[in-house]
């Protein structure tokens, strides 16, 4: 997969200490993934990498909406979505990504490129049962919702032995002899 330049951190000209990044991510940056589960995305990074001397941590924080389908009646709305995520880059022989909280880089690494992070951060963020926001409170009138509602199953009426044909107690006798 081609890399997004705006997401490469050149960190080797970085001073040690503490450096704030900002990504504005729309829909053009799940394109690249295609990824097409959002109609449209409004989504603020915040990365604050803390660089010291062997290692540097980096710290995303995301807030914004991404506009989703809801998964009962197919509306679509925008779901509000919150993450944070931490990651840990050290220095070794060679590249290694198996741990989800630290990445390793060679010795000799200059740079490094964050957006799978973004990415992953931001599509784990959205719920996995997307439920519009009116048939929570009850405000939104849709024809799936009526049509749901229709269907549903109801609780069975309970027969009393009153309502019960006669004929049937003359059966019931049958299965008692023996």
């Amino acid at each position: 997969m081609r890399k997004l330049k705006e997401f490469t951190i050149p960190f080797v000209g970085l001073k040690q200490g503490k450096h704030q990044f900002e990504y504005d991510i729309d829909n053009k940056f799940f394109e690249h993934f295609d990824y097409d589960e959002f109609n449209s995305a409004d989504i603020k990074v915040d990365l604050l990498l803390e660089k010291k001397s062997t290692m540097m941590e980096l710290t995303f924080k995301a807030s914004g909406t991404v506009n989703v389908y809801c998964d009962l009646t197919n509306e679509p709305y925008n779901q509000p979505i919150e993450s944070e995520l931490l990651l840990v880059i050290k220095f070794g022989q060679e590249y290694n990504d198996d741990n989800e909280d630290i990445l390793i880089l060679p010795h000799g690494e200059y740079e490094v490129n964050i957006q799978q992070y973004i990415y992953e951060m931001l599509v784990l963020a959205v719920p996995s049962k997307r439920v519009h926001p009116g048939v929570l409170d009850g405000t939104l009138k849709s024809d799936v919702l009526e049509k749901l509602d229709e269907l549903s199953p109801r609780e069975k009426e309970t027969k009393t032995e009153e309502d019960i044909d006669p004929r049937w107690n003359k059966l019931k006798n049958l299965l008692n002899d023996k």
